[in-house]
């Protein structure tokens, strides 16, 4: 713990940020500004060392954008005050990129995470009302409401979620992810509520209480690190379950005209409760004994091909040589495991269908696959003849074991250019296909599994399992996922259905009938 205190408190970051509180303290001329500040210096700098590694770069840009903050106290010309409000706006910027490439590199497969990429993401807007508030510019709503509104965003929508995220890497369970996901929404919920439906404020503050309240009983239940920070930690996520009924009373004033609770209570009682039960407590309570992440990056082999594919060798007669590699085959029809070894001996018909929502993109998109001669899929959904040849890819341009490419085609259009190969972790083999596009390449890992007689391949699941895009060295993770099950329906004769989902939602269906020449 002495370690952590020191690396944390008594870091050049944090003890840069308590002397120039201390300097805007005796420069204030309204106290209640200080809670903003206390964020700006010392809480937001303070729980990002706990989640980022800080190296010389940050530690520069981190003391620019503290030096600008108190600047504001010092400077009273309006041009002063926008460039060290614009300084400032920069820093929460780079924050969020930082957040954002950090969940470029897991997706939405980690609500953990997840819960800290989007506390980082959302300190830009807290910025950006903060830049407005200095620099007066016209939002609709007073200057106080838009100091409020870049304070809520420190608090509830930056600090909250870091928080939410350290606590998630001590505590797993079915509450967890339904916790963050009502938390990350909160903060969008309420502005769309204070601007066009009083009512909706209250909705979503009836909602943020149900998750600030699961959380406090979930914290009372865990076990954290020492004693020390168990009560700080608790005390913390107490002070917010006090002031969000307040926050509720507040709604429901703007809402129907009772409990008339005013701004300048939710000013002096709401900010200074979070401002020290809340930011104060909670941030030494992590900072004592921050969790580790429980990530693991994936380290599976990766095709190094990019753009048009070159290097293809002979005929190869399937896409994997022996199938009950992947999955148990004892219980699958002999056709599906002949299919998937013998593929080139099978006719493929397919029908395409595009989800209504999402066929306007798929036209635009037609636009460039024509030409790219990848994943060039027909808009009709009228059912086409996808012909093609399997051929071996040379290993080392791909850098995978054993690749070989099923290019399919509709006439003289390739619809599909699927490099597959596997790859084992763990103790399971994983289907991993790679699609070059240009300058990158989508990549597919599938699992694969049976289920009554049918054979499933999913990118959703554990372990590897996902769809990326590979770019240089780079490994992003997509908001896609496929499900592909495949069956026979009488001998010789299959049936799959293909479904592919963009952050959940189905966009794409592919109706396949296979038959053997």
């Amino acid at each position: 713990m002495k370690a952590n205190i020191k690396k944390n408190l008594f870091s050049p970051i944090t003890l840069a940020g308590v002397l120039l509180f201390i300097a805007c303290s005796l420069l204030a001329e309204e106290p209640y500004l200080l809670m903003l500040t206390a964020a700006q210096l010392i809480f937001v700098p303070i729980m990002l060392q706990l989640v980022l590694k800080i190296n010389r770069i940050h530690i520069f840009v981190t003391w620019m954008a503290m030096l600008s903050v108190l600047l504001l106290y010092v400077i009273t010309s309006h041009t002063g005050q926008i460039v060290f409000a614009l300084v400032y706006l920069v820093y929460t910027f780079l924050v969020a990129i930082q957040g954002f490439l950090r969940f470029l590199q897991r997706g939405f497969k980690n609500a953990v995470e997840i819960s800290i990429d989007f506390g980082m993401m959302y300190l830009f807007v807290g910025g950006l009302w903060f830049f407005a508030y200095i620099a007066g510019i016209d939002t609709g709503f007073s200057p106080l409401i838009n100091w409020l509104t870049a304070i809520h965003f420190h608090y509830s929508a930056c600090l909250l979620p870091i928080s939410l995220g350290l606590f998630g890497r001590l505590h797993d369970s079915k509450w967890y992810p339904w916790m963050v996901s009502i938390i990350l929404a909160g903060p969008i919920l309420v502005a769309v509520a204070i601007t066009f439906w009083p009512l909706l404020e209250v909705l979503s503050v009836a909602l943020y209480i149900f998750a600030i309240y699961t959380l406090i009983i979930l914290a009372c239940r865990t076990r954290f690190s020492t004693t020390f920070q168990t009560v700080l930690i608790r005390l913390s996520y107490s002070a917010i379950g006090v002031t969000i009924l307040f926050s509720m009373l507040y709604a429901a004033n703007n809402a129907f005209g009772i409990w008339p609770i005013t701004i300048d209570f939710m000013l002096t009682f709401h900010g200074f409760v979070n401002c020290i039960g809340f930011g104060f407590l909670g941030v030494i309570g992590w900072a004592i004994a921050p969790p580790e992440t429980k990530h693991v990056t994936p380290d599976f082999p990766v095709s190094r091909i990019r753009g048009k594919l070159k290097g293809t060798g002979k005929e190869h007669p399937g896409l994997v040589d022996d199938l009950s590699v992947l999955v148990d085959t004892r219980e699958l029809p002999k056709t599906i495991v002949d299919f998937y070894e013998q593929t080139s001996q099978y006719q493929l018909f397919a029908s395409i269908k595009w989800s209504p929502w999402f066929k306007p993109f798929a036209v635009c998109y037609k636009l460039i696959s024509k030409k790219m001669q990848q994943l060039n899929l027909p808009i009709s959904s009228k059912q086409i003849e996808m012909t093609g040849e399997i051929r071996t890819v040379d290993s080392s341009l791909d850098g995978r074991r054993n690749p070989r490419v099923w290019i399919r085609k509709e006439k003289e259009d390739v619809v599909f250019a699927a490099i597959y190969s596997q790859h084992e972790t763990d103790g399971r083999t994983y289907m991993n296909i790679a699609l070059p596009l240009p300058f990158s390449s989508m990549i597919g890992i599938l699992q694969l599994k049976k289920l009554e007689g049918s054979l499933i391949l999913t990118s959703e699941g554990g372990g590897d399992t996902g769809i990326y895009l590979a770019a240089g060295k780079t490994l992003i993770v997509l908001p896609l996922s496929e499900h592909f099950a495949i069956q026979e329906t009488k001998p010789g004769y299959l049936t799959a259905l293909h479904k592919m989902r963009i952050f959940g939602i189905p966009f794409l269906q592919i109706d396949y009938d296979i038959y053997k020449k």
